[in-house]
Parts: C-alpha cells; structure tokens; sequence
C-alpha cells in the first residue's frame, strides 16, 4: 500500500451511540492521537443491509485515520432485527451524536462527513441527501444534547448499491437466465427482500430514482470509486447516478479502477487499485474539510 502523507499515532475504542431495549449499538473510533480538529467521518460498511459490522472497513478506516482524521465506524440495526428505514434511523442519530461529541473526539461539528462501501454507501448517500427526513430523524437526542442536524460535508462512495430497486432486478434477471451466473446473485436477493421488503420500497429509498423525481435534496461534494469488473454494482446506474447529480448541481468525482471488482479495497487490499483508491480517499477527505 502506497504511504499515507501522514503516519499518526492511533486510539481505538468502541463506544455505545444508542440502544434499542438492552441492545447497545457500537461505534469503533479510530482516534490521532494528536491535537485536532480533524475531521470526523462516520463509516458504514456493507453486506446487503444484512451482514457485516463495524469491523469491516478497518483496512479503509485505519489508514484514513492516520492521516489525520477521525473516523467512526458504525454497527446499525439490520434484518432480521429490523428492515429499512430502521438503518437509516441509526445512522442519521449518530451523525447527529457524534456532532455533539466532536470536540472530545478531536474534530468540531462543523467537520463531519460519510463514508460507507456497497450497501453502506447507499446508505451514506441516501443519508446524506435527506439528513432531515422524519423517518431518518426519528430518534431523538437526549435533551440536554445541543442541537444538531445530520447534514455532512462529504460523502465517499466504495463501490455503493447507487440504486436497489435497478440492482434487484438486473439480480433477478441473472437467475432467471439459469446457471451459470455470478456468485454475488445468490447473496444479494435474499437480502433485498429482508431489508427492503417490497420493490416500492426499493424505489423510495433509492439515490438515483430521488434525483430523477426531482427531489429537493441536499448535495454534498461525492467521491464515487468502483472498479471496472464490478459485476455487483451495474455500471448503468453509476452513469446515471453521476448524470443526475451533476445535473442537479452537485460535485461528483468519479474514480474508475481498471479491472477491479468488486470490494476491490477489502478484498485485495495490498493491491495497487487498493492502495490507489485508499490515497484518494485521503485527498477527497482533506480537501471536503478543512
């Protein structure tokens, strides 16, 4: 892996943000240990919407860490717990918990981002574009908590499920067509159907169909990075994505990996594209928050 411009000394803790019933959900903070404020990016990972937790992305987070930011690696309600938006509910409070709690982190409020891979990259977009949406804001802080809103300077996307709805069926499409197909059919519908539940759903929750019905959304400079052998993640709907969001006058930089597939980063992170889009990361992040 190419160096970071930095190389700082880190604390990792794992913190409790919220808690449904006698349920604690954690988030790992990977903290410089250095005077900030640096910026603060709290990270989703992936998994469909049904697997994974806040250890995933550590070979991402770790290296953005120690160039000098704070990142918070989030654990989120997930099927069979609680299907969408119950995700997207946890997230938003925890953007909003951890404004509170910049300054002892070592960042300020104002200093806030998201990034997330597959799944959580959908999520930290969709997020990201409605951090006031009653459904996402539904927790509320406790009252002597400031007020905050979820809103973020950046979003970085690895790889995002952009729109679900578009990747179910071309999922479908794939089986129906019979054996051979990808792997990844088998281990992304059954999570569809767990998360979303109904195909409306999949088309309200959907960053691409948003902007095509013209949604007043909020739009964050993106970084997008996906591999050109992504087998997962329709190219079609990256097009798109970055087409419509242009248009609406956001900022997308788009960063394409040739021959990478999917979860290029985590899956072979001491590749050069890995190593490549890890120092992207970093310059996107550095430039979004100052």
């Amino acid at each position: 892996m190419t160096p970071t411009p930095m190389t700082r000394e880190l604390d990792v803790d794992d913190v409790e943000y919220i808690r449904h019933g006698t349920k604690p959900l954690l988030a790992r903070l990977f903290r410089p240990r250095a005077t900030g404020p640096f910026p603060l990016m709290v990270e989703l990972h992936g998994g469909a919407w049904c697997r994974g937790d806040r250890l995933n992305d550590t070979v991402i987070n770790e290296p953005l860490a120690r160039s000098g930011v704070v990142v918070a690696a989030l654990d989120f309600r997930m099927p069979p717990e609680a299907p969408y938006p119950a995700s997207l509910a946890d997230i938003n409070y925890a953007v909003r918990w951890l404004k509170t709690r910049a300054t002892e982190f070592g960042s300020r409020p104002d200093l806030v981002g998201v990034l997330g891979t597959s799944s959580g990259a959908h999520q930290a977009m969709l997020g990201a574009m409605r951090p006031r949406d009653p459904r996402y804001t539904a927790l509320p802080l406790p009252a002597s908590a400031a007020v905050v809103d979820a809103r973020v300077r950046c979003v970085v996307m690895c790889w995002p499920v952009i729109d679900p709805l578009a990747r179910y069926r071309y999922a479908k499409r794939l089986k129906e067509g019979g054996a051979p197909y990808p792997e990844v059919v088998d281990r992304v519908l059954p999570c569809h159907d767990q998360y979303w539940q109904t195909e409306e759903a999949m088309a309200e929750g959907n960053p691409v169909l948003a902007l095509e019905r013209g949604e007043r959304v909020e739009l964050p400079p993106v970084l997008y990075l996906q591999g050109t052998r992504d087998v997962a993640h329709p190219r079609p709907d990256l097009d798109r994505f970055v087409m419509h969001y242009r248009k609406a006058g956001g900022q997308v930089e788009l960063e394409l990996y040739e021959g990478a597939t999917e979860g290029f980063i985590t899956r072979s992170p001491t590749s050069p594209a890995a190593g490549q889009a890890i120092e992207k990361i970093i310059e996107f992040v550095h430039k979004q928050i100052r």
